[in-house]
């Protein structure tokens, strides 16, 4: 381990945070696609549902799960997901793939139909990325990452009020953090700034 960090040296000379550091899928998505920006409707868009379906479950669930998830809600196209009827939850409550929640699979197609909405005024991206904060955090261990913000808060609201669910301050400061809004990669970690968005840790 780093010694001012928290961060963990792995066999291959980078240092990344505990939660990256083992399994080898989530070190394959943290160096990789964590914290890198999406700005692509349908990329944003499965992001919230993963998102909203991993509430309560690790996110190594989740990702291991995507493959099904993915072939399961039409790759996350909002106008076929929009699209699902009662017979389409029913489907995927038997679908051993993925999370067989209910509520959860309701919302992906509510959030679906709340993404189309959106394109009148704007889209997704757009809409989202909006509540990207002024400064990001600049943590040197893990207890100095924030769980939500100002921001996550706003755009919780914000997202509630068009008709999206699952979307908790909690959540969508998540959110954030995967799709580059926020920087929350540790100081030493070396994927600190990849995002092309903060370009010096603290800016």
């Amino acid at each position: 381990m780093a010694p001012d960090s928290g961060a963990v040296l792995g066999e291959d000379g980078l240092a990344r945070p505990l939660w990256a550091s083992t399994d080898p899928l989530l070190r394959e998505y943290y160096d990789t696609e964590w914290g890198l920006p999406v700005t692509d409707e349908q990329g944003l868009y499965e992001r919230i549902c993963l998102e909203g379906f991993q509430a309560g479950l690790s996110w190594a669930t989740i990702l291991r799960k995507r493959p099904a998830f993915r072939e399961a809600f039409a790759a996350f196209n909002p106008d076929a997901v929009a699209s699902f009827t009662e017979a389409d939850v029913e489907r995927l409550m038997q679908d051993p793939g993925i999370v067989r929640n209910r509520l959860k699979i309701r919302s992906a197609i509510s959030n679906a139909k709340a993404t189309l909405a959106l394109r009148q005024d704007g889209g997704l991206v757009d809409f989202v990325w909006q509540f990207k904060p002024a400064q990001t955090p600049s943590p040197a261990f893990h207890a100095d990452i924030p769980t939500q913000s100002p921001e996550s808060v706003a755009l919780s609201k914000a997202l509630r009020k068009r008709g999206f669910s699952f979307v908790g301050p909690t959540t969508m400061f998540a959110l954030m953090e995967a799709i580059g809004m926020v920087d929350t990669h540790l100081l030493d970690s070396h994927r600190r700034g990849s995002s092309g968005i903060w370009a010096a840790p603290g800016v």
